[in-house]
């Protein structure tokens, strides 16, 4: 497949949809090193004390959930971005799109090898799938997106009522394999925890689903109207999304006070927990929009703009780092002795910071991340300069690639 080259014009880079990556990165990270500190641990007789119980507080507060719904939504945007490029050139999609998913989904296999909650393997399958529902026009695909998100709180009770054991405590009994100084047993743990977390867990393998496709069309439906290129002149829209998306969470957290307190019993039928946190990634993500066109922050946003650049790489290289930290065949924090809740938020954000630094280190000098080149190439079955030519303006393909991840 032949790719065009030209200079890099600013006007035409999403800029916020970069910031967006950047942000919903730091979530994953967080969370992601979160998950650590929850292995092996025994919920039933676990007592936090109040500084944990504050911060576990806090991130499910802004990140959890927040985060890999922002990216599958940001995922959905950048999947139409590149079509649309593809249908201007007159070049088969489904050709492109199952090479370019197959070698992500190959990317996904290593990943899951160092960490169990890998999203890229959906985010594979699932392309595939959007592909087939991406002709439908703007209003169609937002209107399904909608059905999806008001649906999945009956689905969501649905498997709670069938009572089937799922997440971390299906992996309590390979614990051994994590702890083991051997790295093929603590990346066979990842692909074993990734079978059982994810594949045999009913309510990751069905609610996530419904809720990624969800976002993937709302994403697709934002860049059919051609939402942030034009985020100035839809200033308005966007304030009504930002007050929308508040007063929505606000009143789902007050009808679940107000559950809870009258013992009402019909969220075993309909449960809206993640209507709610469907509502505070719009909130966040619009609140973060807005913030961005009024020009503030600026130096927090263009360190969020860098990183997200390289979401890939940097999301990989932040689950490496874990086996690193908290497995047997690492320093093994996670193991024995557990290391305070504070450590994994402060280990997770130190490699943030430093990614960021390294990501506008690498960028000054090649056009894209390291994975992310190696993915373009085996997409476009081709060899791509990746090395900025000096004293010339910097190359970029004209077809932009979609943004990922979990």
């Amino acid at each position: 497949m032949q790719t065009v080259l030209q200079p890099i014009q600013q006007k035409e880079r999403t800029v916020i949809v970069d910031i967006l990556r950047g942000w919903a990165l730091l979530g994953v990270v967080l969370m992601n090193y979160v998950d650590h500190y929850y292995l092996g641990l025994d919920f039933k007789t676990f007592k936090p004390s109040l500084a944990t119980n504050i911060m576990m507080t806090a991130g499910n507060i802004i990140f959890a959930a927040k985060s890999w719904t922002l990216l599958s939504f940001l995922f959905g945007y950048g999947f139409a971005v590149l079509l649309q490029n593809l249908k201007a050139k007159s070049m088969n999609p489904y050709a492109f799109f199952s090479r370019r998913m197959f070698w992500l989904l190959v990317l996904a296999a290593v990943n899951s090898a160092f960490f169990f909650g890998d999203i890229l393997k959906d985010y594979a399958v699932m392309g595939m799938v959007l592909l087939l529902l991406s002709a439908f026009r703007a209003r169609t695909t937002f209107i399904i997106s909608l059905s999806l998100f008001l649906l999945v709180p009956a689905v969501s009770a649905w498997i709670v009522s069938l009572k089937i054991p799922g997440g971390l405590a299906l992996m309590e009994g390979d614990m051994h394999l994590f702890a083991s100084s051997n790295l093929l047993d603590v990346l066979w743990f990842g692909w074993l925890g990734t079978y059982k977390y994810e594949f045999l867990s009913p309510s990751y393998l069905v609610t996530v689903h419904v809720i990624m496709m969800g976002c993937f069309l709302l994403g697709v439906s934002a860049q059919k109207i051609n939402f942030f290129n034009r985020l100035k002149e839809n200033k308005k829209s966007l304030k009504k999304i930002f007050w929308l998306s508040l007063a929505s969470a606000i009143f789902l957290m007050c009808l679940y006070m107000l559950t809870n307190a009258m013992k009402w019993t019909w969220f075993r039928y309909y449960n809206p927990m993640y209507l709610f946190l469907l509502s505070e990634m719009v909130f966040i993500a619009s609140a973060l929009s807005w913030l961005f066109i009024a020009g503030k922050l600026k130096r927090f946003f263009n360190s969020m703009q860098v990183i997200g650049k390289m979401t890939l790489t940097n999301y990989m290289t932040q689950n490496v780092l874990a086996v690193l930290l908290f497995s047997g065949f690492g320093l093994g924090l996670s193991l024995g002795g557990r290391i305070h809740y504070g450590y994994y938020l402060l280990f997770a954000f130190t490699i943030y910071v430093i990614q960021v630094y390294f990501s506008r280190w690498w960028l000054k000098r090649y056009h894209y991340g390291p994975v992310e080149w190696i993915w373009r190439q085996l997409s476009y079955a081709k060899r791509l300069p990746v090395k900025k030519v000096k004293e010339q303006e910097p190359l970029i393909e004209t077809v932009h690639a979609p943004g990922i991840v979990v």
